[in-house]
């Protein structure tokens, strides 16, 4: 196995970096222009139907990305497909955190009348935006604002390691730091309060490690087949961790699990672990055939140490009775990839928490069969901003064909 390298950003790239960007950048009022996120035309223009005062490289990613990263001076910040348009009134950017990586985000108003809030989607492993373009349109046209954005190492946002496929992460506290960069960044100051989380997999995961500190700015999260648990392993999880731990510390924490290289582009339908419903799968299929560099393969030793660890610390002793935020969780009940019963469990001993089960469903219940599909929308919209949690308990697991 051949090492992966880290890529630091030196002082003069970066001071380089600040001044290529000038000329894209706007200032808030109030913010430094450290904080700023770089406006960025309706992504489904090109740079020609662009407003006449916009700065030409508009659609460039941010001057902090890596060459590996940037698309392209012509390529917009979205992808857009005849099956995955891109859906109306869409404002889409990069921002830095604080260890200035570079995170791409799209938010998009609200479609119908009342408004009800903001939802955040966090996504899974290996997501991207593009990839939520339908959950976008359901959740607008009830009345949310939506906002999403790219994990470090992942979609749009900027890779830790040389190869850009190699789904890497040092520490979940990195993730922690991408969250509170978006709300802090665009959450607040660009979007309508009250804030709800719809989160799925490593994303359920990151929203429950963050929710003791969320109870100020959050007002509920419902969160989708969360990776408390991993399903069909070779070995215990137990030993998983123990073993990526020794590889991370011997220094192949950038290295691949694995020598299978299978990711989103060449994995047939048949035999998938995701979803029951061959037109999502091909509509995903066709946004990264469009645009590959929003393909991940298998994740490092690295990453599967971090997620390891993470699962850990939400199962600790008075973790989740430390989590005010009211929470709902689902389980896929024919999930594949982390186990449902762990999803359950989970939700029984949450003092501010449910739990249901969609019957059938595999991993990506947003991205189900709509039989199923539907589920998962309709314990979300009875669960933000209404129903109590108590009647969600009674109900439990909702039966599916």
């Amino acid at each position: 196995m051949v090492k992966g390298t880290s890529k630091p950003m030196s002082d003069d790239a970066k001071h380089k970096a600040d001044r290529a960007g000038d000329a894209s950048l706007t200032v808030r009022e109030g913010l430094s222009k450290s904080d700023v996120s770089r406006p960025v035309v309706p992504a489904e223009q090109t740079p020609s139907a662009a407003r006449a005062d916009a700065p030409p490289h508009m659609d460039k990613p941010s001057p902090a990305l890596s060459s590996e990263q940037k698309q392209g001076a012509d390529e917009p910040v979205l992808v857009s497909t005849r099956a995955n348009p891109i859906p109306d009134g869409v404002h889409a950017g990069f921002v830095l955190t604080d260890d200035d990586m570079s995170l791409r985000y799209a938010r998009w108003p609200a479609v119908k009348r009342p408004m009800k809030g903001t939802v955040l989607i966090l996504q899974g492993r290996s997501e991207y935006i593009e990839k939520y373009f339908e959950t976008v349109e359901d959740l607008r046209a009830e009345g949310f604002e939506v906002l999403t954005f790219d994990w470090r190492g992942q979609g749009g946002s900027d890779r830790l390691l040389d190869d850009p496929k190699r789904g890497h992460i040092e520490h979940f506290d990195q993730y922690l730091m991408d969250l509170d960069t978006i709300m802090t960044k665009v959450a607040l100051p660009d979007c309508r309060g009250p804030f709800f989380v719809l989160a799925h997999s490593m994303g359920g995961l990151i929203a429950l490690l963050a929710a003791p500190g969320l109870g100020n700015r959050i007002s509920r999260m419902v969160v989708l087949a969360p990776m408390l648990a991993l399903q069909g392993l070779p070995v215990s999880q137990r030993l998983l961790r123990r073993f990526t731990g020794l590889m991370t510390f011997i220094g192949f924490a950038p290295s691949p699990t694995r020598r299978d290289t299978s990711n989103a582009l060449t994995r047939p339908f048949l035999g998938n672990k995701l979803t029951n419903d061959i037109e999502r799968f091909q509509r995903n299929r066709g946004t990264v055939e469009k645009r590959e560099s929003l393909v991940l393969s298998g994740p490092t030793f690295g990453w599967t140490y971090a997620a390891c660890q993470a699962m850990e610390t939400v199962h600790e002793d008075g973790f989740s009775s430390a989590i005010a935020v009211p929470t709902l969780l689902v389980a896929a009940g024919a999930d594949e990839v982390v186990r449902a019963s762990a999803v359950e469990a989970y939700g029984r001993k949450m003092r501010a928490g449910a739990f249901l089960t969609v019957t059938a469903a595999k991993h990506e219940l947003l991205h189900e069969r709509d039989i199923l599909r539907e589920q998962a929308l309709a314990a979300f919209f009875g669960f933000v901003p209404g129903s109590s949690l108590e009647d969600l308990k009674n109900r439990r697991s909702p039966t599916a064909s």
